[in-house]
């Protein structure tokens, strides 16, 4: 199972998990490498600039098994239904995202899931996990391809139990370090919004990234990718250091995903 990131942060998201296997330098692909699983986990942008993501990840829309979605706001949905729609892809979501998305999803094959009830696409097993977040129903996902185990964090308030024991023994996590306090503070956003991010129905800081990396079993991690960082609340630098003074980095690898370039394509395992 590999991943890849079209984007990251709040003007737009988009995470490629396929159950493809890179052949070895020099070999030929497999016969049916064809027939991968490849899931995009949210769109967030348009169709040309989707389009030209994917292209950057070696893939096209027609490569795409499905699209899954976290909740409705507009970086993560803004382009699902009009993908889905143009090139026939079905989508995964749960109800109350449906309910409050703003776009229309007609001629779009739907399916709903919820909290706690794993599905299957291809050979992905995914898992949806609730969150605390401003949103209707926002879910965020386990993925498994039988070996290995992607775990998904991002548009979170604080953490809890429950999402702790969704990502327990991940291969490798996507943990999303949108702000950094100090920064959030002295920045020109109105306090209303300043008050948003912090909430506890917010983002996730780097401090407690950091915590939920403390708190998590940790016993199968080698990749680590700190996520959705805020251009304007956040500094790479700022996101690393906070996920490595956590971690063992001789045994675990730290990525921060960028907006534009996201991040080229990782393997789950070792």
């Amino acid at each position: 199972m590999r991943f890849a990131s079209l984007g990251s942060g709040s003007e737009g998201n988009g995470l490629l998990i396929s159950s493809a296997s890179m052949p070895a330098a020099g070999a030929l692909p497999a016969a049916d490498a064809g027939l991968a699983t490849t899931v995009l986990l949210d769109c967030g942008f348009g169709i040309r600039e989707t389009e030209r993501r994917l292209a950057r990840c070696g893939l096209a829309p027609s490569d795409l098994t499905a699209i899954v979605v976290t909740h409705e706001h507009q970086d993560h949905i803004a382009g699902v239904f009009k993908l889905a729609r143009r090139h026939r892809i079905p989508v995964w979501l749960s109800f109350g995202t449906y309910q409050a998305s703003p776009h229309d999803s007609s001629g779009v094959e739907l399916n709903f899931c919820r909290d706690g009830d794993r599905f299957e696409i291809g050979a992905l097993t995914l898992m949806p996990y609730t969150v605390p977040h401003d949103a209707r129903e926002p879910v965020q996902y386990a993925i498994s391809d039988g070996r290995h185990k992607l775990g998904v964090l991002t548009d979170a308030g604080q953490a809890t139990a429950h999402m702790l024991t969704a990502l327990a023994a991940c291969d490798a996590l996507l943990l999303e370090c949108n702000y950094d306090p100090q920064m959030l503070a002295a920045s020109h956003y109105p306090p209303f919004l300043k008050r948003r991010i912090a909430s506890d129905f917010g983002h996730l800081s780097n401090g407690a990234a950091a915590q939920i990396l403390r708190e998590l079993d940790r016993s199968r991690l080698n990749k680590v990718v700190g996520c959705h960082l805020s251009t304007k609340n956040n500094l790479p630098q700022l996101a690393r250091a906070a996920l490595e003074e956590v971690l063992d980095t001789s045994d675990t690898a730290v990525v921060i995903a960028c907006q534009e370039q996201g991040f080229a394509w990782l393997e789950a395992g070792r």
